[in-house]
């Protein structure tokens, strides 16, 4: 997620000392108020609240039915589980399909960020809004995509890739080709270039640079990036249903099965457990690689003036032509396929959307169901934008105290757990924990938002904590000897750079929620359905009506998740950052 660099010099004389008897102390209280800090740790107690109701509490729901189903511990079933020639095939294809899209958005990814951020040409600007927009189409949408374009009737269906494994990892790479671009990119273009022209200088190639120089001081942002590749490959639920239909699945993909189709829960349960191990993994060795990230950041300074390219860019040239190709082609062929049936152009499969009779496997028309997305993705921005909001401004602090660090980092992670968790685990257990007073909320429309809430938080967290982090604490000692308070010192420092990204970040957690459709399948009321699972619905069912109106209804929504993204690139213009 993006950070914005502090707006005075680190390098700069800080302000002048107080009376020398009072300095420690003012400094103390300026770096780390006590007013706001007291205040953000009881408002901390919130989301803890939230977490624990509506992540800890369905998730733990989910694992004692499986583990505790008379009420004492039951393992016996762990071993058969784990040795059905089922599980073990979805487990190597989690794996191995996570760690090839993985390997393929770095191939792709590195050249193109290079080239989106350190060469100048025209269009610069539109292809990076290109290479971005992906990431926060819904996942069910980019399963269309793909299925329209290589399937029987679309225009690569001659390659008969229809059924196979590689629309998955082609579509792995598609939806996360951005997290490489933004977060090696935005480094990669604050980077120092004295020490990669000192190098050529003193003889070597341009290999030996990029691996000598500029590959060390990328390694942390690298690092951070293909964990969240692996990360968001390993959990792409909708893609991986879409595309992979009975022959393919992953962990996420077969606890729904389990769940919905053979009540399996206590298989369900030991690959939710899997799951959870595999991303606190996952999770630790990316707060790790981000905190060298963040300090790597403070170190950039201001960017230098991206070139002109030359010909020994030819191949990163050729490399990033291929990936905007990778993007444009199947979002062309989902536009030009939506206003096509039976041979002839027509806007017919469009009009079917405001027809709730145009089909029987919906209830309600399409519009009404955008109208109801639209509705919910608000409802769970708020709740995402209060919740993270309170979450970065207490995990962004940097408390002296050894256990108090400890605990702000066990909250900086506690939070991101449920960007790894099955959404449908989530789901699955909110039905079956929230079914009684003071919490029965099985048949309440609020339990969606909540669900979508749940899964924005995350990403909201991601991207204001680092701009915070950014700020300089001289700021706040400056204003605290010029005589504001606590709250009016961190303010005045914090407020300035905070302004942007809480806009980019509520557009984000707008567009994320829109296009929410793991948990939101299981709880969604059918008379109130949103429109990822309005696709699912019709991709699921034969007929070229079914078929059209879902290609359709996908192009609604990728329009409406890329509209809100623009704005949010325009916000996120001219930062520095990660996912």
């Amino acid at each position: 997620m993006p950070t914005t660099s502090s707006p005075r010099n680190p390098s700069a004389p800080g302000p002048p000392d107080p009376a020398p008897g009072r300095t420690s102390a003012r400094r103390r209280r300026a770096a780390y108020p006590s007013g706001p800090g007291l205040v953000l740790g009881l408002a901390a107690l919130l989301p803890l609240a939230f977490l624990a109701v509506f992540f800890v509490l369905p998730v733990g729901g989910m694992l004692a039915r499986g583990f505790l189903p008379d009420g004492r511990l039951d393992l016996s079933g762990v071993p058969e589980v784990l040795g059905r020639a089922r599980t073990l095939r979805v487990l190597w294809f989690t794996l191995w399909s996570s760690a090839a899209g993985t390997a393929g958005t770095l191939l792709l990814g590195l050249p193109t960020a290079y080239v989106l951020h350190r060469l100048r040409f025209p269009g610069r600007g539109l292809l990076r809004a290109v290479v971005i927009m992906p990431f926060v189409l819904p996942t069910v949408v980019v399963g269309v995509m793909f299925r329209s374009l290589l399937s029987t009737g679309g225009p690569l269906g001659f390659l008969g890739l229809d059924g196979t494994w590689v629309p998955i990892l082609l579509a792995f790479v598609f939806f996360n080709l951005a997290v490489v671009v933004r977060t090696v990119g935005g480094m990669w273009e604050g980077l120092d270039r004295r020490a990669e022209e000192s190098a050529a200088t003193l003889g070597a190639t341009p290999w030996q640079v990029w691996r000598t120089v500029t590959l060390p001081a990328l390694a942390p942002a690298v690092v951070s990036a293909a964990t969240l590749v692996f990360l968001f490959c390993s959990t792409a639920f909708g893609v991986v249903l879409t595309l992979g239909g009975l022959r393919y699945g992953t962990v996420e993909t077969e606890i729904y099965l389990l769940t919905t189709q053979f009540l399996d829960l206590q298989g369900a349960a030991v690959l939710s457990v899997l799951q959870l191990v595999a991303v606190v993994v996952m999770l630790t060795l990316a707060a790790r690689t981000r905190r060298r990230t963040e300090g790597a950041l403070k170190r950039v300074g201001a960017r230098a003036a991206a070139r002109r390219p030359r010909r020994e860019d030819a191949a990163a040239l050729a490399v990033t032509a291929l990936a905007v190709a990778l993007v444009l082609v199947p979002v062309g062929t989902l536009v030009v396929r939506s206003l096509r049936r039976g041979g002839a152009w027509t806007l017919e499969n469009y009009r079917m959307l405001t027809d709730p009779t145009s089909t029987p496997v919906l209830r309600v028309s399409v519009t009404d169901a955008v109208e109801n997305s639209l509705r919910t993705a608000v409802d769970a921005t708020v709740i995402a934008m209060t919740l993270g909001l309170i979450v970065a401004l207490v995990v962004s602090r940097r408390p002296r105290s050894p256990g108090w660090a400890r605990a702000v980092s066990l909250l900086d992670g506690a939070f991101m757990l449920p960007l790894g968790i099955s959404a449908v685990t989530v789901g699955f257990g909110f039905l079956i924990t929230l079914d009684r007073p003071p919490l029965d909320l099985r048949s309440s429309p609020v339990l969606v938002p909540i669900a979508q809430a749940m899964v924005a938080l995350p990403l909201v967290v991601r991207t204001l904590t680092p701009v915070l982090r950014s700020v300089d604490p001289r700021q706040r000692e400056a204003a605290a000897a010029l005589g504001a308070g606590p709250w009016r010192a961190a303010w005045t420092a914090e407020a300035p750079v905070l302004a942007r990204p809480l806009a980019a970040a509520t557009g984000f957690a707008f567009a994320v929620s829109l296009g929410e459709f793991g948990a939101t399948a299981f709880l969604a009321r059918p008379d109130r359905p949103t429109v990822p699972v309005v696709i699912y619905q019709l991709i699921s069912r034969p007929g070229a009506e079914n078929l059209g109106m879902a290609l359709a209804a996908s192009v609604v929504l990728a329009g409406l998740t890329v509209a809100v993204m623009a704005v949010v690139e325009r916000l996120r213009v001219g930062s520095v950052g990660t996912f």
